[in-house]
């Protein structure tokens, strides 16, 4: 069962994860972290809204994530997520609470389209502000690293994911993480 407490607003909050495709690192981010807030049985059930990913380029637009990456989420109890790539659109600016960059190229490409917009509520950072080893770290597109790559952005995204939950909502109780 969740423990009562608020989003910083009141209301709950939305993130958007982005890399340049869509397809592996902002996909694998928003699996893994929708699989921890959105279950009944997480203590940030009920604390988080909307949940999405996207990219900066439109490379694949309308196509499903990379294979490698949801063999990773399924390896790791992740069975059930769907996605359709898409582009990043000025809307999300409005839309999300966070807008969660994979490195720092696709974090400057979204900063300065962020600058050219106004009344946006959206705070852009690099997901890796929550590495919670002191230094920001960038998530390195596994794409054509291959190897255990799309293992270690799995441990990334979920200890991010994790250490943001914790940072966001300090009021939830240590017992039930």
């Amino acid at each position: 069962m969740a423990t009562t407490v608020s989003a910083p607003n009141g209301d709950k909050i939305s993130v958007l994860f982005v890399c340049l495709g869509n397809i592996c690192r902002s996909t694998m981010a928003e699996g893994v972290f929708r699989s921890i807030a959105k279950d009944p049985s997480s203590p940030y059930y009920n604390l988080i809204g909307t949940v999405d990913s996207c990219g900066t380029g439109g490379y694949h637009i309308g196509d499903e994530p990379d294979s490698r990456t949801l063999s990773t989420l399924r390896d790791n109890g992740i069975t059930n997520y769907r996605h359709e790539a898409r582009q990043l659109r000025d809307s999300d600016f409005k839309k999300f609470d966070y807008i969660f960059a994979m490195d720092n190229s696709n974090h400057s490409d979204i900063r300065r389209r962020f600058k050219k917009l106004d009344g946006q509520k959206a705070k852009v950072m690099l997901f890796g502000e929550f590495s919670g080893t002191g230094r920001k770290e960038a998530i390195q597109d596994p794409y054509y690293i291959g190897g255990d790559s799309f293992e270690k952005t799995y441990e990334q995204c979920r200890r991010f994911s994790d250490n943001f939950l914790a940072t966001t909502f300090p009021d939830v109780s240590q017992s039930k993480r």
